[in-house]
Order: C-alpha cells, then sequence, then structure tokens
C-alpha cells in the first residue's frame, strides 16, 4: 500500500471496526443526522481551527510522506479534517451501542412503557 493512504487507512479501520454496530443493535446514528451533525459540528470547528493555529505557528505538522497531500485553507490536511469526523462519530456509535445493550436512557427521548412517565 502507498503510504500516503496510510492515515486514511487507519480511520477506515476504525469506522469498520464500529460502524457494524449501526446494524447489529440498532444504534440510529446515522438516521439521526440533525442529531449527529449538532455532536460533530463543534468538535470539527474547534479542532480545525486549533490545527490552523498549531500549523501556522510551528507547533504542529503533519508527515508529508503519510497523508494524501490535499489541504484545506490553513494548511489542514483532508485526512485530519476525516478525523475530526471519524473519530466522533465511531464514539457516538459507540456510545450509543452501549445505551443500546444496557438500556440507558438518553434524557431527550420519549420514555418507554417499561420506564413509567414521570407525574
Amino acid at each position: 500500500m502507498d503510504s500516503r493512504w496510510a492515515y486514511v487507512a487507519v480511520l477506515g479501520f476504525v469506522l469498520v471496526g464500529c460502524l457494524w454496530l449501526e446494524v447489529a443493535l440498532r444504534t440510529r446514528v446515522l438516521a439521526r443526522p440533525r442529531r449527529l451533525l449538532l455532536t460533530i459540528a463543534p468538535v470539527v470547528v474547534v479542532f480545525f481551527v486549533w490545527d490552523v493555529y498549531a500549523v501556522s505557528q510551528g507547533h504542529w505538522w503533519f508527515d508529508t510522506d503519510r497523508i494524501l497531500g490535499l489541504y484545506a485553507p490553513g494548511q489542514v490536511p483532508l485526512d485530519e479534517i476525516l478525523f475530526f469526523i471519524t473519530i466522533p462519530l465511531a464514539s457516538v456509535l459507540t456510545l450509543e451501542a452501549v445505551r443500546s445493550v444496557r438500556g440507558w436512557p438518553a434524557g431527550d427521548e420519549e420514555p418507554t412503557s417499561a420506564e413509567g412517565v414521570e407525574p
């Protein structure tokens, strides 16, 4: 494999490791795109700004042999932006899978008959 795909390959491995949870445990993460966007967007924005600053100050850099070489404004590689999306998505999928198995309520859903309705 061409080493330029290393970063993206790791992200692909992360997705393969957690996307099956959506189907197997019916987490419904992808079925609620607005909720997912509201969860991931702040992460992308904050860490993108952080990376732009760190790169501009010389505090952070990317191994050009291990990234695709496509850059967003601020010299942040596309691979890094995909990281900001992939890792939170994997985290949400994992949390929702645990909730699904354990029956933990999120606090923003209608109560089920087992939970009862508060007065």
